[in-house]
């Protein structure tokens, strides 16, 4: 992957203008570097497949912005969630103390982390802006655990490709690629704004991935999965995303 010249990357985006053939072309070269997104095929698979590769290769290790506190917005749109199942209101009830992340798949120590638990690990904030697929956005501050932390004391597997996590909301999951689970701005939140993760907006865990747009950003998680294939999860797009007819890649 790292080997790719930039002229190389260059050309792709310009044979890309010529139509079919052009996207024909990077979709060639993506798969040279192993850069293919999960949902790469269908009509749209080649343009899927450019922008995930041109993203990955101009953009790995670049940061979502941070704000200052001043820019926190002050009234924070909450996007409507399905109805609270009758085990997630036991889980509320109780104040989420038996609330628990799974970690498995390909990990050395699978692990059943509480909420304390992932408190009691290292932990950072950020002030960044969720951006929905729908035109509107906010600026909050996200506290949690750094991903690549929780993945760490899992000891993930060198082969792991992805890291699949899901709701409690039935049939709600996502997955993201190694450069995200591991990037310092992805957090399995816990915290918002200085106080606990409020339910709307996703407590009491949510992964936070600021360098996508805000589906991307899963409420309520419960369960990481490190894979090498998304083969098995789904219809094998990545994510219930794709499924319903948005791309599994969402870069900002």
């Amino acid at each position: 992957m790292s080997g790719i010249t930039r002229r190389k990357l260059i050309w792709t985006g310009l044979a890309a203008t010529a139509g079919a053939a052009g996207l024909t072309a990077a979709d060639r070269i993506a798969r040279r570097y192993g850069l293919i997104p999960p949902d790469h095929g269908g009509i749209y698979g080649p343009g899927e497949t450019l922008t995930y590769a041109a993203q990955r290769l101009l953009t790995r290790h670049s940061l979502a912005r941070e704000f200052p506190r001043s820019m926190i917005s002050k009234a924070p749109f909450a996007n409507e969630t399905a109805p609270p199942s009758e085990e997630f209101k036991r889980y509320e009830a109780a104040g989420f103390a038996d609330w628990r992340l799974t970690v498995d798949g390909m990990v050395a120590h699978p692990l059943s982390l509480s909420v304390a638990d992932l408190h009691s690990m290292p932990y950072r904030s950020q002030i960044t802006e969720v951006v929905c697929e729908e035109g509107w956005s906010y600026i909050a501050e996200w506290i949690g655990t750094p991903l690549h932390e929780v993945l760490r004391e899992a000891a993930i597997l060198p082969q792991a490709r992805y890291v699949v996590y899901f709701s409690i909301q039935q049939g709600v999951w996502e997955s993201i690629d190694m450069a995200d689970a591991l990037h310092p701005q992805t957090y399995v939140t816990w915290g918002m704004n200085d106080g606990d993760l409020p339910v709307k907006f996703g407590g009491p865990l949510r992964l936070r991935v600021p360098r996508q747009l805000g589906y991307k950003s899963l409420k309520y998680i419960t369960r990481l999965t490190a894979t090498d294939s998304m083969k098995h999860f789904g219809k094998g797009l990545g994510s219930a995303s794709p499924e319903a007819g948005y791309a599994w890649y969402a870069g900002i």
